[in-house]
């Protein structure tokens, strides 16, 4: 027999199935400034529970089986991202999303945000409106509010409105092994951050330093999380320090600053961070040097860039705050249908680190 033509290959690809009993889920694959997410469709349960922090609770009791399917090897790796869309819990919003990664499922997703105000507007997820589409996602750390500008159906740019922001400490000194006396700032931008500065330290910021940046992070976040435990005031369980994001020089002097966040598992994001950067905007604005409506622009580890102003101060149980908005650029990447067969013997995923 001939080998196929290419037509014939792809028809042949699409068209296979996979034994009886085999799990299958869908997702369309994004990723935003360099920072993967996978958002999972359908073939995963949902969660139940009648508020967003419930269900966040309710997956990491009954889906990490799903989570390490699609997170782990061999479908995923150690620094993937996804997102799962969920039915919106509040009158209004498009839908409600968890977000998860090596480790769990986190509080809050900023380039998780931004990728989905491209891939729910052009897979008709919302009704799809020119210029702008604005839609609310309903987030375990509050709802948020996505912009999405449109020509010819397509998605240009997004930017979203995230939850208050705020500092909780400032210049803490914790002595760190390894690494000695360690100042970090702690402030909240829908997940805890703590916020060191790099050069003080000797690290870099560029992809050649990541293992001593993992290292580091780690020691770090262990110090830092017992020396200033986060304490929301709202939801107790998003009282926890996710990750540690180091500062430093931008590489295009143009820009405000670097950051590069270890969070989770000791994974390295390859955006600002969405969450990261609302916190720092936080920390600048407390601190006098960003005013209202002004935009700062901070890089990544890869050269990927956030803006990121504040659209208005607020208060949160009577602390300082402020609502920022957060920019970025998103790209499809792909669209796949996983399965698990019912005798891989790696179904339930693995990490080699």
């Amino acid at each position: 027999m001939a080998f196929p033509d290419p037509r014939t290959r792809h028809r042949l690809a699409r068209d296979w199935m996979p034994p009886p009993g085999t799990l299958r889920i869908t997702t369309v694959e994004a990723h935003t400034e360099g920072e993967p997410l996978r958002v999972i469709f359908a073939g995963v349960p949902e969660p139940e529970g009648d508020r967003v922090p419930a269900l966040r609770l309710a997956a990491a009791d009954t889906l990490e089986a799903y989570r390490r399917a699609l997170m782990w090897e061999p479908r995923g790796h150690a620094d993937m991202y996804g997102a799962l869309l969920l039915p919106p819990v509040r009158p209004g919003s498009a839908a409600s999303v968890l977000f998860l990664h090596n480790e769990g499922w986190s509080t809050m997703c900023g380039h998780g945000v931004l990728a989905l105000g491209r891939v729910m507007v052009e897979t008709d997820l919302v009704r799809t409106e020119e210029p702008e589409t604005r839609f609310t996602l309903d987030t375990p750390a509050g709802p948020v509010d996505v912009v999405s500008s449109v020509h010819r159906g397509r998605v240009t740019s997004v930017r979203f409105r995230n939850v208050a922001s705020w500092v909780q400490a400032t210049d803490r000194t914790v002595n760190v092994p390894g690494l000695g006396a360690v100042t970090f700032d702690l402030a909240f931008g829908g997940a805890y951050y703590a916020f060191v500065d790099a050069p003080s330290l000797g690290l870099p910021l560029e992809p050649s330093g990541a293992r001593a940046l993992v290292e580091a992070a780690r020691a770090i976040k262990a110090a830092a999380a017992e020396a200033e435990p986060p304490r929301h005031p709202h939801e107790p369980s998003l009282s926890f320090l996710y990750g540690v994001i180091f500062t430093g020089p931008p590489a295009d002097p143009a820009h405000h600053s670097r950051h590069v966040c270890v969070f989770a598992d000791g994974e390295v994001d390859r955006s600002p961070t969405g969450t990261g950067v609302s916190a720092r905007a936080a920390l600048l604005r407390a601190r006098g040097e960003l005013e209202v409506g002004e935009e700062r622009v901070v890089e990544s580890i890869v050269g990927g860039r956030f803006g990121v102003c504040v659209v208005e101060d607020t208060e949160v149980a009577g602390r300082r705050a402020v609502i920022p908005e957060v920019s970025g650029r998103v790209s499809i990447v792909g669209r796949s249908e996983w399965f698990v067969e019912p005798d891989d013997p790696f179904g339930d995923g693995f990490l080699v680190r």
